[in-house]
């Protein structure tokens, strides 16, 4: 068998609010993800000697820790290591640390192809579960539809959220999760809502105030996006995002974009490309 292909989308948080402080120090949270027709992409080469390597490593990143090398171990432990092993490789485009959920992306993809290609035959559901103790962004990228989430970000219901054209731009930093969290300002008690509800209110990021407040170069880009359509921050940043209804309006604000960012055009999906890939899901 050749090696195989796989993509590994990035998502966007729609909005997302959060509604309390649980015992165990995480937060509960309400957020709509819908992913982006564009992110990483892997290449899995078979094995015949049950091994399992990363040929791309991370700098500063021991293989024990990469959620890719996590992922597909987890998955052979699941199967009491009755698996061929696997060479995976990853062609990074999305930025660590951008809100983008390029790692939770990249750890799903494993666990989906990997268990394609190895025969595995375990359900979404099993699948979900090795997910979640990966990290809580995870299962959405396994289930594979945009989905309205609760609880620390694990508790899915779909939902298909208009497939807007965006403009992500990110300011050239990295934010880490906790960072946000810990910020005493953080607002921790916004009302829980029904989905119904939050889709006919303004969208909005509570981690936003707290990303700007920070980090200027969030406020300076998000400063001038604003200027040009509805935007906000994704996750806990560090990128920001507008809506548009055109590719080309979105290309044209792209054109426009300060020197010292970076960014990108895609078209939200509420189908992940990942899904599309597998035999019979076209």
């Amino acid at each position: 068998m050749s090696a195989t292909r796989w993509p590994s989308p990035a998502k966007l948080n729609l909005f997302l609010y959060i509604t309390g402080r649980r015992p165990d120090g995480y937060h509960n949270l309400q957020t709509l993800f819908q992913f982006l027709d564009y992110g990483d992409t892997i290449t899995i080469s078979p094995r015949t000697d049950g091994e399992i390597h990363l040929l791309t490593p991370v700098a500063g990143v021991p293989d024990e820790q990469n959620l890719i090398v996590r992922a597909a171990r987890m998955l052979s432990e699941t199967v009491n290591g009755a698996v061929p092993g696997a060479d995976l490789a990853v062609e990074k485009v999305l930025p660590m640390g951008g809100g983008l959920g390029g790692g939770s992306s990249n750890a799903a993809t494993a666990l989906v192809a990997l268990n394609h290609l190895w025969n595995t035959g375990l359900s979404l559901d099993q699948l979900a579960h090795i997910g979640l103790r990966l990290g809580a962004d995870v299962p959405v990228f396994v289930r594979g539809h945009a989905a309205f989430a609760e609880g620390v970000g694990d508790l899915l219901t779909p939902v298909s959220p208009p497939e807007k054209w965006y403009l992500v731009l990110h300011p050239g930093i990295s934010i880490a999760t906790p960072d946000i969290f810990k910020d005493p300002e953080l607002v921790r008690n916004t009302p829980v809502r029904s989905i119904d509800m939050l889709l006919k209110c303004e969208f909005h990021n509570d981690c936003e105030v707290i990303a700007r407040k920070r980090f200027r170069e969030v406020d300076a880009l998000l400063s001038w996006l604003l200027e040009y359509a509805p935007s906000r921050l994704t996750g806990t940043g560090a990128c920001v995002f507008a809506e548009f209804d055109t590719e080309s309006a979105a290309r044209q604000v792209l054109e426009q974009a300060p020197v010292w960012s970076q960014g990108f055009v895609a078209r939200g999906v509420n189908h992940s490309p990942l899904h599309r890939t597998l035999p019979g899901q076209a």
